[in-house]
């Protein structure tokens, strides 16, 4: 049996309940599309800061193209 409090008795709020799943869907599809379609899923880059390089990169490629299809034509 599991031990703690549930979520929903954690949140009171239906709406805070809601928000927070939300906010948690839209941040895993992020971390998925960075991972699928921007190589983040494993990095050939050795060291540290070739690694921080590697993921910066990464996430403002995403930004760029995440950007350019907010833009109103």
């Amino acid at each position: 049996k599991k031990c703690g409090l549930k979520i929903e008795d954690m949140v009171k709020s239906r709406w805070v309940y809601r928000k927070l799943r939300n906010f948690r869907a839209g941040i895993e599809a992020g971390i998925s599309c960075l991972k699928r379609a921007y190589g983040l899923g494993r990095c050939t880059w050795r060291g540290l800061d070739h690694f921080k390089a590697y993921v910066w990169s990464s996430v403002v490629a995403y930004n760029l193209a995440f950007f350019a299809r907010l833009r109103p034509t």
